[in-house]
């Protein structure tokens, strides 16, 4: 645990996992803190034995509530309201409460469905382009401001992170309520979204829609679902993420970055990277720097609990 305590300890951040699963001696049990409020994720039938454990943690990390999230192998098919966490003990959480994370600020919510507005395994990713490390591996005299494209951005906190780190953001999204989120994320942090684009619709559309207006920009920032459907497409992360960045090509300035994720668990990181490679080099660009990037201290890896995010930050000729 001395690894979280550090995370927790500065004051800028309250959002971290307290327990990883079988790395930490509870398989199938994920709990973070959430501010003022505990998350328990798990696979397992709660019990008076799990009850009782998640109210010592709760009365460890003085949080005010604890929340119970059944883990899903499918909730595609799931309403919202039975998608939603589950209020369990202490005081129920507002509809919309703050996080912080490295002195940012994001709105969470318990009661809109399977995700409450932020994916803690990206911390140091988010971090990379709040504090300028990414904008300082762009090549100097391109477009001032820097622009970057954060697409399938959901509640748009890459986004926030680049703007703070000097960015100008479009954020991509086929969701309007995740827009719109977003958009409170940039006011939470003294942002003002009116400087920013917000793009509602199709990833795959809209890639296609930029190259044709002669569209580009300096960063890129791919973190699609394992799994989506549109109208039109159908992505599956396994066999279609080189596709995907053969997509991006086209709008990826040259000497820019591309920021590529899957958190998909059957997804190796060598055929990962492979597509990825293979995606850029087969496009008649070349990589020129390229650096790996797994989960934090407070998602440990083991063999009982083996990796499943993969990242990587790739600079393209």
């Amino acid at each position: 645990m001395t690894s979280r305590k550090s995370i927790h300890v500065s004051g800028h951040t309250d959002a971290h996992r307290l327990i990883h699963g079988a790395s930490d001696g509870h398989p199938g049990l994920y709990i973070e803190r959430l501010g003022d409020h505990l998350l328990v994720q798990s696979d397992r039938d709660r019990d008076d034995r799990i009850d009782a454990f998640i109210e010592e943690i709760r009365t460890q990390n003085g949080c005010r509530s604890a929340y119970w999230k059944q883990l899903r192998r499918d909730v595609r098919h799931t309403t919202p309201e039975d998608a939603s966490p589950r209020h369990i003990a202490g005081e129920p959480a507002p509809n919309r409460f703050s996080i912080l994370e490295n002195g940012i600020t994001y709105e969470a919510s318990f009661e809109e469905g399977y995700s409450y507005g932020l994916f803690l395994d990206q911390r140091e990713n988010r971090a990379r382009l709040a504090d300028g490390r990414v904008a300082k591996q762009l090549p100097a005299g391109g477009h001032e401001p820097a622009r970057l494209l954060n697409a399938f951005a959901y509640t748009c906190a890459f986004s926030v992170c680049a703007a703070k780190g000097g960015f100008e953001t479009t954020s991509l999204d086929l969701s309007r309520k995740y827009l719109n989120w977003g958009r409170r994320n940039f006011e939470l942090n003294g942002l003002d979204p009116a400087q920013h684009d917000f793009i509602y619709g199709d990833v795959f559309d809209w890639f296609k829609r930029l190259r044709n207006k002669g569209r580009e920009f300096e960063a890129i920032v791919l973190d699609p679902p394992t799994f989506s459907r549109s109208k039109k497409k159908q992505f599956k992360a396994g066999t279609d993420y080189g596709k995907l960045v053969e997509l991006t090509l086209p709008i990826l300035a040259p000497g820019g970055l591309l920021f590529a994720s899957t958190n998909s668990a059957n997804f190796s990181k060598a055929n990962f990277l492979q597509q990825v490679e293979d995606a850029v080099i087969g496009n008649g660009r070349e990589i020129l720097r390229s650096e790996f990037v797994s989960q934090p201290p407070d998602f440990p890896i083991s063999s009982a609990e083996p990796a499943y995010l993969k990242t990587v930050w790739i600079t393209v000729a």
